[in-house]
Protein backbone atom coordinates (compact mmCIF):
# COMPACT_ATOMS: atom_id res chain seq x y z
CA UNK A 1 0.00 0.00 0.00
CA UNK A 2 1.23 3.48 -0.74
CA UNK A 3 0.27 6.72 1.02
CA UNK A 4 -2.90 7.21 -1.06
CA UNK A 5 -4.10 3.66 -0.41
CA UNK A 6 -3.48 4.10 3.32
CA UNK A 7 -5.40 7.38 3.30
CA UNK A 8 -8.34 5.74 1.52
CA UNK A 9 -8.30 2.80 3.94
CA UNK A 10 -8.32 5.15 6.95
CA UNK A 11 -11.21 7.09 5.41
CA UNK A 12 -13.19 3.88 4.90
CA UNK A 13 -12.42 2.73 8.46
CA UNK A 14 -13.55 5.96 10.12
CA UNK A 15 -16.83 5.87 8.19
CA UNK A 16 -17.40 2.27 9.29
CA UNK A 17 -16.61 3.13 12.93
CA UNK A 18 -19.14 5.97 12.91
CA UNK A 19 -21.77 3.89 11.12
CA UNK A 20 -21.47 0.85 13.41
CA UNK A 21 -21.57 3.03 16.54
CA UNK A 22 -24.32 5.40 15.32
CA UNK A 23 -22.00 8.39 15.56
CA UNK A 24 -19.08 9.41 17.72
CA UNK A 25 -20.77 9.72 21.11
CA UNK A 26 -19.00 7.67 23.79
CA UNK A 27 -16.11 6.56 21.57
CA UNK A 28 -12.54 6.19 22.81
CA UNK A 29 -9.82 5.21 20.36
CA UNK A 30 -6.98 3.29 22.05
CA UNK A 31 -3.89 3.07 19.86
CA UNK A 32 -1.73 0.04 20.62
CA UNK A 33 1.88 1.18 20.78
CA UNK A 34 3.73 1.76 18.54
CA UNK A 35 2.04 2.13 15.17
CA UNK A 36 -1.51 1.81 16.42
CA UNK A 37 -1.13 5.26 17.98
CA UNK A 38 -0.65 7.29 14.77
CA UNK A 39 -3.41 5.25 13.12
CA UNK A 40 -5.79 6.05 16.00
CA UNK A 41 -4.82 9.73 15.78
CA UNK A 42 -5.53 9.75 12.04
CA UNK A 43 -8.92 8.13 12.58
CA UNK A 44 -9.75 10.68 15.30
CA UNK A 45 -8.74 13.56 13.02
CA UNK A 46 -10.92 12.24 10.19
CA UNK A 47 -13.85 11.95 12.63
CA UNK A 48 -13.18 15.49 13.88
CA UNK A 49 -13.24 16.86 10.35
CA UNK A 50 -16.37 14.95 9.34
CA UNK A 51 -18.44 15.28 12.53
CA UNK A 52 -16.92 18.38 14.14
CA UNK A 53 -16.38 16.43 17.37
CA UNK A 54 -13.15 15.48 19.12
CA UNK A 55 -12.67 11.81 19.94
CA UNK A 56 -10.29 11.02 22.80
CA UNK A 57 -7.25 8.98 21.79
CA UNK A 58 -5.37 6.86 24.30
CA UNK A 59 -1.99 5.19 24.04
CA UNK A 60 -1.92 1.60 25.19
CA UNK A 61 1.24 -0.34 26.05
CA UNK A 62 0.38 -4.04 26.17
CA UNK A 63 3.87 -5.46 26.74
CA UNK A 64 3.23 -6.59 30.32
CA UNK A 65 0.07 -8.40 29.15
CA UNK A 66 1.76 -10.43 26.43
CA UNK A 67 1.86 -14.21 26.69
CA UNK A 68 5.40 -14.33 25.28
CA UNK A 69 7.24 -12.28 27.92
CA UNK A 70 9.92 -14.95 28.34
CA UNK A 71 10.73 -14.71 24.62
CA UNK A 72 11.18 -10.92 24.77
CA UNK A 73 13.86 -10.25 27.39
CA UNK A 74 14.57 -6.65 26.34
CA UNK A 75 11.18 -5.18 25.62
CA UNK A 76 10.62 -1.50 26.22
CA UNK A 77 7.76 -0.64 28.57
CA UNK A 78 6.11 2.72 27.90
CA UNK A 79 3.27 4.32 29.80
CA UNK A 80 -0.36 3.71 29.00
CA UNK A 81 -2.26 6.98 28.87
CA UNK A 82 -6.00 7.32 28.56
CA UNK A 83 -7.41 10.87 28.39
CA UNK A 84 -10.78 9.70 29.78
CA UNK A 85 -12.11 6.83 31.89
CA UNK A 86 -12.83 3.70 29.84
CA UNK A 87 -15.88 2.81 31.96
CA UNK A 88 -19.11 2.95 29.99
CA UNK A 89 -17.38 3.83 26.71
CA UNK A 90 -17.01 2.04 23.42
CA UNK A 91 -13.27 1.44 23.21
CA UNK A 92 -11.88 0.84 19.74
CA UNK A 93 -8.50 -0.89 19.97
CA UNK A 94 -6.43 0.33 17.03
CA UNK A 95 -3.39 -1.47 15.65
CA UNK A 96 -1.49 -1.49 12.38
CA UNK A 97 -1.57 -5.25 11.69
CA UNK A 98 -3.83 -8.04 12.92
CA UNK A 99 -2.08 -11.39 12.70
CA UNK A 100 -2.47 -14.10 15.38
CA UNK A 101 -4.88 -12.16 17.61
CA UNK A 102 -2.53 -12.26 20.60
CA UNK A 103 -1.88 -8.52 20.62
CA UNK A 104 -5.60 -7.74 20.63
CA UNK A 105 -6.12 -10.26 23.45
CA UNK A 106 -3.38 -8.56 25.48
CA UNK A 107 -4.90 -5.14 24.72
CA UNK A 108 -8.32 -6.33 25.91
CA UNK A 109 -6.73 -7.44 29.19
CA UNK A 110 -4.97 -4.08 29.55
CA UNK A 111 -8.20 -2.14 28.92
CA UNK A 112 -10.11 -4.34 31.38
CA UNK A 113 -7.60 -3.44 34.08
CA UNK A 114 -8.46 0.24 33.51
CA UNK A 115 -12.21 -0.20 33.95
CA UNK A 116 -15.27 -1.76 32.40
CA UNK A 117 -16.04 -0.42 28.95
CA UNK A 118 -19.48 -0.69 27.42
CA UNK A 119 -17.91 -2.64 24.56
CA UNK A 120 -14.54 -3.26 22.96
CA UNK A 121 -14.04 -3.23 19.20
CA UNK A 122 -10.90 -3.77 17.15
CA UNK A 123 -9.58 -1.85 14.15
CA UNK A 124 -6.55 -2.78 12.05
CA UNK A 125 -5.09 -1.19 8.96
CA UNK A 126 -4.03 -4.63 7.69
CA UNK A 127 -5.52 -8.04 8.46
CA UNK A 128 -3.09 -10.70 7.31
CA UNK A 129 -4.91 -13.78 8.61
CA UNK A 130 -3.27 -16.71 10.46
CA UNK A 131 -5.31 -16.42 13.66
CA UNK A 132 -4.26 -18.43 16.69
CA UNK A 133 -7.10 -17.05 18.82
CA UNK A 134 -10.78 -16.52 17.94
CA UNK A 135 -10.38 -12.77 17.48
CA UNK A 136 -11.35 -10.67 14.49
CA UNK A 137 -11.21 -7.00 13.63
CA UNK A 138 -14.47 -5.07 13.46
CA UNK A 139 -12.86 -2.54 11.11
CA UNK A 140 -10.18 -3.44 8.55
CA UNK A 141 -8.42 -1.16 6.11
CA UNK A 142 -7.24 -3.98 3.85
CA UNK A 143 -7.05 -7.77 3.98
CA UNK A 144 -3.64 -8.90 2.77
CA UNK A 145 -3.25 -12.69 2.71
CA UNK A 146 0.30 -13.69 3.59
CA UNK A 147 2.40 -16.77 4.16
CA UNK A 148 3.65 -17.59 7.66
CA UNK A 149 7.26 -16.80 6.69
CA UNK A 150 6.36 -13.29 5.56
CA UNK A 151 6.19 -10.10 7.60
CA UNK A 152 3.92 -7.15 7.00
CA UNK A 153 5.80 -3.90 7.62
CA UNK A 154 3.69 -0.80 8.15
CA UNK A 155 5.38 2.58 8.21
CA UNK A 156 3.71 5.86 9.06
CA UNK A 157 4.99 9.36 8.47
CA UNK A 158 4.69 10.12 12.18
CA UNK A 159 7.01 7.27 13.24
CA UNK A 160 9.03 6.44 10.13
CA UNK A 161 8.97 9.46 7.82
CA UNK A 162 6.99 7.60 5.11
CA UNK A 163 3.57 6.01 4.64
CA UNK A 164 3.64 2.51 3.18
CA UNK A 165 2.84 -1.14 3.76
CA UNK A 166 5.20 -3.82 2.45
CA UNK A 167 5.38 -7.61 2.62
CA UNK A 168 8.88 -8.83 3.45
CA UNK A 169 10.48 -12.21 3.93
CA UNK A 170 11.44 -12.86 7.56
CA UNK A 171 14.96 -11.68 8.26
CA UNK A 172 14.85 -8.76 5.80
CA UNK A 173 12.83 -6.30 7.93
Amino acid sequence: MDADEIRRAVTRMFHEILERNHGADGLLLAGIRTRGVPLAERLAEQIRQAENVSIPVGRLDINLYRDDLSERPRMRIRPTTMPVDVAGRTVVLVDDVLYTGRTVRAAMDAISDLGRPLRIQAAALVDRGHRELPIRADFVGKNIPTRQMELVRVRFNETDGIDDVCILERGTA
